[in-house]
């Protein structure tokens, strides 16, 4: 058994971008495989993936940020013990998937683990939440030109409080880097493909955090470009919203008990 795989779904990425992904992951393993699984109209990136240990996947259609990871998944569900779900968009130093590695071997109980993310100009980004309301979703998506309210409900959705400088539980982790046990995604079960873009990386880590333990650990880095497309582009803000939709309609609008639970307990940890 292979210690770890990992997956990049790409769809008409930067071509040097991707290669920052694809050096990060290559040069921090050595035995190890990565899945290039290419959602673009055509294959003009594949000329980047000739690597003995990548394994290129040319979709000829746009099948999806979830169902391209699945691809990969399926492959090794049985044949890794860890899998990494990295965006095209990420790049780390050669420290951090030995560092994640040895905690996760560690620590049985987690099944999933994100590192601290900065933006490349060395901002915070803050990605470990709350499972979101349709409340947080709305005034984030739509409101922002009333800054000081749309702050203040971050403040306590981003577990901003927390100052992002220790190992936290948290139900809800960014799907940019998701550090994954295999054996809690055959209990959770893998992306649900109804979310096309945009809240399968919610609905995923809810369901790990169901079983085990979904853990930001501050001890290591990575950068992420995060363009935001979906403030920007109406197309990814559709997405967004029909995946927010898909989200509450499987969990829950206004009545979610889960979530009410899981949310209060996090704070209830990190509130001295």
């Amino acid at each position: 058994m292979k210690e770890l795989s990992a997956s990049i779904v790409v769809y008409k990425n930067s071509a040097d971008i991707l290669l920052q992904a694809i050096k990060s992951f290559l040069e921090s393993t050595s035995d190890s495989q990565l899945f290039i699984i290419d959602n673009s109209p055509t294959d003009c990136l594949k000329h980047l993936t000739e690597h003995p240990r990548i394994t290129y996947i040319f979709n000829n259609k746009n099948v999806g940020f979830g169902a391209g990871h699945n691809i990969a998944i399926r492959q090794i569900l049985n044949t890794s013990k860890y899998h990494l779900v990295l965006n095209p968009d990420v790049y780390f130093n050669d420290g951090v998937i030995n560092n994640l590695y040895a905690f996760m071997e560690q620590n049985s109980e987690v099944g999933q683990i994100m590192p601290k993310v900065l933006y490349p100009d060395g901002q915070l980004q803050h990605l470990c939440r709350l499972l979101p309301t349709p409340k947080i979703l709305v005034l984030r998506r739509f409101f922002n030109f009333m800054k000081h309210y749309v702050d203040k409900e971050n403040y306590q959705h981003e577990l901003q409080f927390s100052g992002y400088d220790k190992i936290i539980d948290a139900p809800f982790l960014s799907g940019c880097f998701m550090f994954l046990r295999l054996d809690a995604l055959k209990k959770s079960g893998l992306f649900d493909e109804q979310f096309f873009l945009y809240t399968e990386d919610t609905d995923l880590t809810r369901r790990i955090h169901k079983y085990y333990r979904t853990v930001y650990f501050p001890e290591v880095t990575i950068y992420h470009h995060h363009a935001r497309g979906s403030y920007k582009d109406l197309w990814l803000t559709w997405c967004s919203i029909q995946s927010a939709i898909k989200y509450f309609n499987k969990w829950g609008w206004f009545v979610d008990p889960e979530r009410e639970a899981i949310n209060q307990n996090v704070l209830l940890k990190l509130t001295p």
